[in-house]
């Protein structure tokens, strides 16, 4: 994966319908959200990453699940790094499938500063260069495309199986720490806690 041109950074979102879930016990809930975030990231950023790329659009893309203030919903927030220049979101959007939400395109730089990344110290990083960090983060994003794409479409991925691939993912670097955003436990050991 390139590198992103922070001058070319879009982002687009996608929404996460969870109305359909909401009325289940607390682990069933769990496990069908799990399941309803892996059928989007196969079923609907893979393909629309896929056309972009095999059609030159984009060279670099990231992904991470987010909420808006004010707004109940929880969104996959996709970046993506055009090759060429474009100046305007109804350009951008014909690119888009109609599952993303064309009024928030936007390119990066004008809603957020993409010159730094939470909790990432870009003055440790090699010449101080975010671009870096910003091209790992869209590796992370594959990789995960990946690991879920060795599946068969038509099967449920169980979510043990996605923790083992994580498991065997955090295994190497031995860390053990609590997200301190979601406050989601992590451990590289025999086991992943959830909490």
């Amino acid at each position: 994966m390139e590198k992103p041109d922070l001058n070319r950074m879009w982002e687009t979102w996608i929404r996460i319908p969870t109305e359909a879930i909401v009325n289940h016990e607390m682990r069933a809930r769990y496990t069908r959200y799990l399941c309803l975030l892996y059928d989007i990231i196969r079923f609907k950023i893979y393909p629309m990453i896929s056309h972009l790329k095999e059609n030159g659009i984009i060279n670099w893309y990231s992904f991470l699940i987010h909420g808006e203030k004010g707004d109940p919903n929880l969104y996959f927030h996709v970046r993506f790094n055009l090759r060429k220049d474009v100046k305007d979101r109804e350009e951008v959007n014909n690119f888009l499938p109609d599952y993303c939400e064309k009024g928030k395109t936007a390119r990066c730089r004008d809603v957020e500063n993409i010159e730094n990344i939470k909790g990432i110290n870009k003055f440790i990083l090699k010449n101080n260069e975010i671009e870096e960090a910003w091209r790992i983060l869209g590796e992370q994003s594959e990789w995960l495309i990946n690991m879920l794409n060795i599946h068969w479409e038509n099967v449920v991925i169980p979510i043990t199986q996605v923790g083992q691939f994580l498991h065997f993912y955090l295994n190497m670097t031995q860390l053990q720490f609590e997200c301190p955003h979601c406050r989601q436990a992590f451990h590289s050991g025999d086991v992943i806690i959830l909490i």
